[in-house]
């Protein structure tokens, strides 16, 4: 990056008062935010939030962006003391760096954003306080452990006006926008249902388990803080399962649904423009490793939205023979390639193609965060599409759960029970 250049323009949004304000409102960007936008630092100074599995790629990612020279990771922070330490160095970080008290960093003034890297129950209470701290956040998917807990993120969010990138890395893949634009333009004709999957073949010890870890810590590591890591769900004694397999308890985690099933129906929904659902059920089971999990190792849902179409979700952590990713319209079907996306009619002509650029990349997704905080350019996934992600696949857990299908009730503005509401057959316009 040319910093001269890029410096001369920040002054020249400084120095031109009102004119520069009306250039970022039509941008789209609020007064509020364009206010932090235009003073961002020109070097953008990161926390790192957990220092486990997931926050070892960013890890990775902060010490590639770094490289760069406007971008400086400054603290780490986990509950399991010694492991923040192991994280400070790796990012070549002084040991004061590290905490066990993510707060700690929460109250520092050199940081930009936080990037939060912990189990997902952990992810909607530290979004929250991060905001209300007055920082930006990378949040790693999915947003939320629960819907309400989403809710409330987007009202933050919009209240403080702070960005909230949410990482489903695979929306720094332009195929979805560009798609949305497509259908946009009438090139399926009228969408009526869509279909992706989420799917692998785990071994015999099944998905999420580490027996390794779990043999050689039957005692909680003395700097460990269990109450720290457990954070507002229920006070248990420790439990190394808990600990090294979290994505297998509902207090935790939602497994597939809300670990994997995230990332797909993002795509979708990003492409075809889509909310709320109007109705999910949720199908699967214990079927393959009945082994004290409290998940499902097997998942399926289907979606129906309010615009008149449904969307198929498949999962299986038995088997990785997957389905197509296909949305269908009236006119024509769309098809992911996994190098962008072909739309074909009945007949096969071809209708409309597109080629990727981007990628699912975890540093193209931190780079985009950066691209907002200077220039306001759009996060490729802010809280509202985290928020649209999360509802689906809490619906679905909850329809599995209870043996019911769920609903959104507009009024209430929250998931009920689908007998509950007057069935309406017709699209919503």
């Amino acid at each position: 990056m040319d910093h001269s250049t890029h410096l001369s323009r920040r002054n020249f949004l400084r120095t031109t008062g009102a004119t520069a304000t009306a250039a970022a409102l039509a941008m789209g960007i609020s007064a509020k935010s364009y206010a932090k936008v235009a003073g961002a630092n020109e070097r953008i100074r990161a926390a790192l939030i957990g220092a486990g599995g997931i926050a070892q790629s960013h890890i990775n990612a902060f010490n590639h962006l770094r490289k760069k020279g406007d971008f400086e990771p400054v603290a780490i922070a986990d509950c399991w003391a010694s492991r923040a330490a192991r994280g400070a160095t790796k990012l070549d970080l002084p040991e004061s760096a590290a905490s066990s008290d993510y707060r700690r960093i929460l109250d520092a003034k050199n940081v930009d954003y936080v990037t939060i890297a912990t189990p997902e129950h952990q992810h909607g209470p530290m979004t929250l306080d991060a905001l209300e701290a007055g920082k930006a956040v990378y949040c790693e998917k999915p947003m939320t452990r629960t819907l309400p807990e989403a809710q409330a993120v987007v009202r933050k969010q919009k209240a403080t006006g702070l960005a909230v990138q949410v990482g489903v890395q695979g929306m720094s893949d332009d195929t979805y926008e560009s798609a949305a634009q497509a259908i946009r333009n009438g090139v399926l004709g009228r969408v009526v249902q869509a279909q992706i999957d989420y799917v692998r073949r785990y071994g015999p010890q099944g998905p999420w388990r580490r027996p390794d870890l779990v043999a050689s810590h039957a005692q909680k590591p003395a700097d460990l803080d269990w109450n720290a890591w457990l954070g507002q769900t229920p006070k248990v004694p420790w439990d190394a399962h808990r600990y090294f397999e979290w994505q297998n308890f509902w207090d935790y985690s939602g497994g597939i649904s809300t670990g994997l099933f995230v990332h797909r129906i993002t795509r979708i929904i990003k492409a075809c423009g889509l909310g709320h659902p109007r109705r999910v059920v949720g199908m699967g089971g214990i079927w393959q490793w009945p082994d004290g999990r409290e998940v499902p190792d097997n998942f399926e849902m289907i979606c129906e939205y309010p615009r008149g179409m449904t969307v198929y979700v498949l999962g299986t952590m038995s088997n990785r023979q997957g389905i197509d990713h296909l949305i269908r319209g009236y006119r024509g079907t769309m098809c992911f390639t996994g190098k962008g996306w072909v739309a074909k009619d009945k007949d096969g002509k071809v209708l409309a193609e597109h080629k990727r650029t981007g990628a699912e990349d975890i540093v193209l997704h931190h780079e985009n965060l950066h691209a907002h905080l200077r220039t306001g350019e759009q996060l490729h996934c802010p809280a509202e599409l985290g928020l649209a992600g999360v509802a689906p696949v809490c619906m679905a857990l909850e329809s599995w759960r209870t043996g019911r299908m769920m609903a959104w009730d507009k009024e209430k503005d929250q998931m009920v029970p689908a007998d509950s509401l007057p069935l309406n057959p017709y699209p919503e316009t």
